[in-house]
């Protein structure tokens, strides 16, 4: 996990490179349940998001994705409402590579904390993860999952999604 400030230009924040399993969202061909996965952070400066990126393990087939930006209540674990969106096509050729989601841009503030979540009601994606050990959990948000026939949420502080959270300062 790394945090950089630079001068006023688009730059990753907020990265977690580091991917060691992955986690699949989009839904199962094998079962009724739909999988959508994200990531909560805490915003390591003050400045505009335009931009959010994510590591795709493997693309199934052709479909859409969409990321939602969202405030988030790290006490009480909910999501506000969404404060902008992306819905792009994804395919095989993902594979192994960032996917960017060009936001509208919204402004974040320097220490609250925020949150994405990503589904595709077409396509089934794995996205890059890490599994920290418990001597050294991911300090700066959780991983968050869910599906919608359990409809529980689930957050876990020794996982977390491979992204970049890019601001401009």
């Amino acid at each position: 996990m790394k945090t950089t400030t630079f001068g006023n230009h688009l730059h990753p924040s907020l990265e977690q490179l580091h991917r060691n399993t992955c986690l699949w969202i989009g839904h199962m061909n094998s079962g009724p349940a739909d999988h959508l996965a994200g990531q909560t952070f805490q915003c390591p400066e003050e400045g505009s998001l335009s931009k959010i990126q994510v590591y795709s393990i493997a693309v199934s087939h052709p479909g859409k994705l969409i990321l939602t930006l969202h405030e988030f209540d790290k006490q009480r674990k909910t999501w506000g409402q969404v404060l902008s969106s992306a819905e792009i096509e994804v395919d095989e050729n993902d594979a192994e590579n960032w996917i960017q989601f060009p936001l509208q841009t919204v402004h974040l503030h320097k220490d609250n904390t925020y949150g994405f979540r990503l589904k595709s009601p077409d396509t089934l994606v794995a996205i890059g993860e890490a599994a920290w050990s418990s001597k050294n959990p991911f300090v700066h948000g959780e991983e968050w999952n869910i599906n919608n026939i359990e409809n529980k949420d689930h957050y876990y502080r020794y996982f977390s999604l491979a992204f970049k959270v890019e601001l401009r300062a």
